[in-house]
């Protein structure tokens, strides 16, 4: 029997021998060509690196947090093949920073991330360089916690203020969109892990995501929701490009080989890999011919699907291949691939300095009255006002939320500035919400949003007694929401709640009757109505969400630590209805024998459909064409000083492939400050309809001291001029005289110049790619 075990055991050492003998014959990643590795890969091999890692525990693979065995908490991961080289990698959501799972089986360690500022505020800085910082930040707890790939930025535009993620976006315009997610991608990239940028394409509404129909003229494709993505693509190079839910005139985005194919690689050159959203599309096979190169998250059945596929002769093995070795050359790049030993020890504290840093970058003051901020030294006693001055809200909920260590409320961070927050209000307020919160479900559930707590009654009396021992006034009014539903026009939601607008003006009057003031602070992750109540409270501070560190960002401004300089990325209307795509955001549920499901998880709406009436003029370009006048326009912030704008120097005075803007912006007041400069072009009468001014450029100066003066430079190239011709599929630059206006806002243009184009040009011709089967009756200006 022993002699038997020996022999069984001898058995086994040579066939492992042979097995390690024929394995190391086989080309290895990193050693031998990527073609050489797709010949050595079986049919089954190819389909299975092309769709995520599941496990096959559910319909639809595993889901958010089933990563345990590498990454807990992690969004999904690739297929593996070691008999080739191949490791896997790690994917992890992260737009406002990574988001893994705090905590471990059999670990008594915690595992937190920073939780940055919102996209929106990030935006709002209109400081690339400062993006940049975040995006090392991000990148470096990336590498460190062992992911391989984040799951950001986000870059869709915010073409309407109810949807519910543009917290997770930067702006109404895409040239504020590409400038800022490119600085971002080159930031988190420069640590050696990889983004993925999201979600392409035209994917503006969270309501029946799943199945929205969006449909869209090229013009507006190309001008607005795709120049974001070509300017992040172009000027940064994401590893990857994650496609959306949406379909774009009729076909599911990940299916659509004019979107992933034609345009993001052979007109915009894009190197790295595409994957869909999780759960995203329908057709495997379709995905994979698109040139949808990763399925995720992934399972079995979708393998199969793509083998029978090509067993059939409905799909050839050549597409395959060609997404194979997209997938590999990325491989390639990851800390898994090159061996990183990752620490679980990023520097937590230096991440936190730099969120709050951003934070207070891109807070927005929009109102100032006789310098009511920053508050003067003599000013010691504070009474906080509204549920969000205890609890803040530091960034929206789903995918984009950040499980991080702590969060600085706003009563927090104005006595860590050395401010006496009145006692018995904060009890009244904490009381309050404790109260509230017994029996409700947990607020941090993935793709849960729980009911906000109604705000807390303010009595004239309350108020009176809060002005006579109180310095000042500061009243927070919060706003969340996340992925998988939008916002409502509603009280409560886009409109203040008359409990709201109560308190402020309550409090307003009382503080006001003693000859003090009240602050309004706007802890929001999207744009709210204003102008029912502005008039009644002496300043209001923008805080956004500003991630872990808003109440010592917040206090920073208030104080004068911190000088305002951000300013808006997005328009605040007067009434949600003066937003041109109010009438049909977001879209319309068509008939259908099954039951509307809730959009919460990754589960289907009803088929819905929706069209871009209002084409290219979205934002500003909409108010400042149709003379609409907005609340607060974009590009508007307020500063604790002032500047002047001399008159912009032109390198020429006709246009010959680019020319160069240069102004002069000297800090005419009495504190130091950073002002954010934008470039505006306004086009000559031409062929096609244009917006009255497009941003071309944007800067922000240094911190400049009272009296200094710094030279700012913009280039404009052919494509600044140019609009998309549907009719010849390119990009057309009219002959005529363009002024150039350079300015605090779309509204305060402080100096303009102007300069002509001698004779029309073809600035670059595109393929005809995602033309709608039917003409879009889309919004014209009259002539």
């Amino acid at each position: 029997m022993r002699l038997r075990s020996l022999f069984l055991l001898l058995l086994l050492f040579l066939s492992a021998v042979s097995i390690d003998a024929q394995n190391s014959q086989l080309p290895q990643l990193g050693k031998s060509t990527i073609q050489q590795i797709v010949a050595a890969m079986t049919l089954e091999e190819k389909a299975s690196l092309l769709v995520g890692k599941g496990s096959g525990q559910a319909p639809s693979g595993p889901m958010i947090g089933q990563m345990q065995a590498l990454v807990e908490g992690a969004a999904g991961r690739t297929f593996d093949l070691p008999r080739l080289g191949i490791p896997t990698m790690v994917l992890a959501d992260g737009p406002a920073g990574l988001r893994i799972s705090p905590t471990r089986k059999g670990d008594a360690n915690t595992y937190y991330c920073t939780a940055f500022p919102v996209g929106t505020l990030l935006a709002s800085s209109w400081d690339v360089d400062l993006v940049n910082r975040v995006g090392q930040a991000m990148g470096n707890e990336v590498l460190e916690y062992g992911a391989d790939i984040i799951l950001g930025p986000g870059l869709n535009l915010h073409r309407n203020p109810l949807c519910g993620r543009n917290f997770e976006y930067y702006s109404e315009d895409p040239y504020v969109v590409g400038k800022t997610a490119a600085a971002m991608v080159n930031g988190i990239q420069s640590q050696g892990v990889g983004t993925s940028i999201k979600h392409f394409a035209a994917n503006n509404a969270e309501t029946n995501r799943n199945t929205l129909n969006t449909f869209v003229s090229q013009r507006a494709l190309r001008e607005l929701y795709l120049e974001g993505f070509r300017i992040a693509v172009q000027d940064a190079q994401p590893w990857t490009v994650m496609s959306s839910y949406n379909l774009i005139n009729g076909t599911y985005a990940p299916e659509s080989f004019d979107l992933i194919t034609n345009i993001l690689r052979k007109d915009w050159g894009f190197k790295g890999f595409v994957m869909t959203d999780w759960g995203g599309g329908k057709d495997w096979p379709a995905e994979v011919r698109a040139g949808n190169d990763l399925i995720m998250p992934g399972n079995p059945s979708q393998v199969q699907a793509i083998i029978a596929a090509v067993k059939e002769g409905k799909l050839d093995e050549k597409d395959l291949d060609r997404n194979v070795e997209s997938i590999l050359n990325i491989v390639l790049k990851s800390p898994r691939f090159k061996g990183h030993r990752f620490s679980n020890k990023p520097d937590m504290k230096a991440h936190a300095l730099v969120a709050r840093q951003a934070a207070s970058e891109g807070m927005v003051l929009l109102k100032n009255s006789d310098e009511t901020l920053p508050f003067p030294d003599s000013l010691k006693k504070i009474a906080a006002f509204g549920n969000t001055s205890y609890e803040s809200i530091t960034g929206g909920t789903g995918s984009g939320d950040v499980n991080e260590a702590y969060s600085v409320s706003l009563s927090e961070g104005l006595k860590n500035a050395g401010y006496a927050v009145n006692e018995n209000l904060a009890a009244m307020y904490q009381g309050y919400l404790k109260a509230t919160k017994e029996g409700r479900p947990a607020a941090r559930q993935f793709m849960v949003s729980v009911a906000p707590t109604p705000e807390l009654i303010i009595d004239a009396g309350l108020a009176a007694s809060m002005a006579a021992v109180s310095d000042v006034a500061v009243i927070t009014i919060g706003r969340n929401s996340g992925e998988g539903r939008d916002r409502k026009d509603e009280e409560g939601d886009f409109r203040l709640s008359a409990v709201e607008k109560d308190m402020i003006k309550t409090v307003t009057e009382a503080f006001h009757a003693k000859n003090k003031k009240a602050v309004v602070i706007l802890n929001v992750g999207g744009v709210v109505e204003t102008s029912s109540w502005k008039a009644a409270p002496d300043a209001i501070l923008l805080a956004w969400q500003g991630g872990q560190e808003t109440g010592n960002s917040v206090a920073d401004i208030l104080k004068g630590i911190v000088n305002p300089s951000g300013k808006l990325a997005t328009t605040f209307p007067v009434t949600y209805e003066d937003a041109p795509a109010a009438k049909n955001f977001p879209g319309k549920e068509l008939p259908s024998d099954q039951p509307s499901q809730p959009q919460q998880g990754f589960m289907r709406g009803k088929p819905a459909e929706v069209t871009y009436e209002d084409g290219i003029y979205v934002g500003y370009r909409y108010f400042e064409t149709f003379k609409v006048k907005p609340s607060f326009e974009f590009g508007y912030g307020l500063s604790y000083t002032s500047f002047e704008y001399g008159s912009p120097k032109l390198s020429s005075q006709s246009f010959g492939g680019n020319l160069t803007v240069s102004v002069d912006i000297k800090n005419s007041g009495k504190v130091p400050g950073k002002e954010a400069v934008q470039l505006y072009v306004s086009a000559p009468s031409g062929k096609l309809d244009k917006p009255a001014m497009e941003l071309k450029g944007f800067a922000k100066t240094k911190l400049l001291q009272p009296g200094e003066t710094q030279t700012l430079s913009f280039v404009l190239d052919a494509h600044s001029l140019a609009s998309f011709d549907e009719t010849e599929s390119a990009w057309i630059a009219d002959a005529g005289t363009y002024a150039v206006k350079v300015g605090a806002s779309s509204k305060d243009v402080r100096q303009s110049a102007s300069f002509t184009l001698g004779k029309s040009m073809v600035v670059k011709k595109e393929t005809n790619s995602l033309a709608p089967k039917t003409k879009i009756n889309e919004l014209r200006p009259a002539r």
